[in-house]
């Protein structure tokens, strides 16, 4: 068995293309891109090798096993390891919505699937659904038909979209958005069903869905009022 993981690239816009070309040769053909800015000092900036304040952020979903190789591989060819590239990190996948939506995000990799979760004790999920530009009220009224609070939605660009009628069985745009909903625990599959029959696959949207652990909040006194009246 395996872990999956959301596999997240930061790193200077202008070293986008190279990254993105990277992860196309080691097999890695579906991402998602969006664009952020930095906020850092020009010391932790230099250090980290992100030498001007916009960043690209790259979305990958990646096995563990696959991770090792490509470390070894950014190491060699990034020189990752060192000050002048950017920062890699990864985020446990506690569960994807529908078998469709795990065989698109892990193609081309060996996985043979596992427990839900790396984090088994976490009280908070974070939801991801990735939507059809335009749809994103579709999919947040999806969320509400189950009492869920807000989301928020980031605007991004896929690639790779077109494996997406062989595993999928529906064509994708490039153009995206990512609806992020954050929700306890127990509500998390009602939401995600919620989502995937309202706003799924069958839809305009196109959403496909899945989720992250949450080890710790703060904030959402509000939140967890409206969940225990829901």
């Amino acid at each position: 068995m395996d872990t999956l993981y959301l596999m997240v690239t930061i790193t200077d816009r202008k070293l986008e293309k190279k990254f993105l070309n990277f992860y196309r040769e080691q097999g890695l053909e579906v991402s998602l891109t969006t664009l952020g800015h930095g906020t850092a000092s020009s010391e932790i900036r230099d250090f980290f090798g992100l030498g001007g304040r916009e960043r690209s952020l790259l979305f990958h979903t990646v096995t563990g096993k696959n991770y090792e190789r490509f470390l070894t591989a950014l190491k060699r060819q990034f020189r990752i390891d060192l000050p002048g590239s950017g920062i890699v990190f990864l985020i446990p996948f506690s569960s994807v919505g529908g078998r469709k939506t795990l065989e698109f995000f892990t193609e081309g990799q060996e996985f043979v699937k596992g427990e839900e979760s790396a984090l088994k004790e976490t009280k908070y999920e974070l939801l991801v659904a990735i939507t059809n530009q335009g749809y994103t009220e579709m999919v947040m009224d999806a969320a509400r038909k189950v009492h869920a609070a807000g989301g928020t939605i980031i605007h991004a660009k896929g690639t790779g979209t077109e494996k997406a009628e062989t595993f999928l069985g529906v064509s994708l745009v490039a153009e995206k958005e990512m609806v992020l909903i954050v929700t306890r625990q127990e509500k998390k599959n009602e939401i995600m069903r919620s989502i995937m029959d309202h706003a799924g696959l069958g839809t305009k949207a196109r959403a496909v869905v899945f989720s992250l652990p949450v080890t710790d909040i703060a904030g959402m006194y509000l939140m967890n009022e409206m969940l225990e009246e829901a």
